[in-house]
């Protein structure tokens, strides 16, 4: 067998300007890994992606009958989700907001999430 079939690692260089090199460093860093290891796993996860859009998703026709059917069919509240949405966002709470009521970053006063929502259940306009 040749060198280059024995071979389980093959080398891969790329020229990078240095705030390139010092982002990556920096990045490693906080992972705890090394430049190498941590660019490697960032490509492959990257060329994954890339991969996994591309490819196309396939089931038989019943499996697709199963499938159009879920998502044809009546949603079901997941209690987790609804008791998040109910809760009150951080920075609607009195240790992150001040006096004022929040806005957006045009200025508008949005109000909060509870009022919006009572209001379009008693069929009043939202502010916007």
């Amino acid at each position: 067998m040749s060198r280059a079939a024995e071979r389980k690692e093959h080398p891969l260089s790329m020229r990078l300007p240095a705030a390139d090199i010092a982002i990556i460093d920096r990045a490693a860093t906080l992972r705890g890994r090394s430049r190498t290891d941590f660019v490697r796993d960032a490509a492959v996860r990257a060329a994954e992606d890339v991969l996994m859009e591309a490819l196309p998703i396939r089931m038989s026709p019943a499996g697709f009958k199963a499938f159009t059917a879920a998502l044809s069919g009546p949603a079901t509240a997941v209690p987790e989700i609804v008791e998040l949405f109910r809760r009150a966002a951080p920075w609607e709470t009195t240790a992150f907001s001040s006096e004022s009521p929040p806005r957006t970053r045009s200025g508008v006063d949005t109000g909060s999430r509870q009022e919006n929502a009572s209001k379009q259940k008693d069929g009043s306009k939202t502010r916007s």
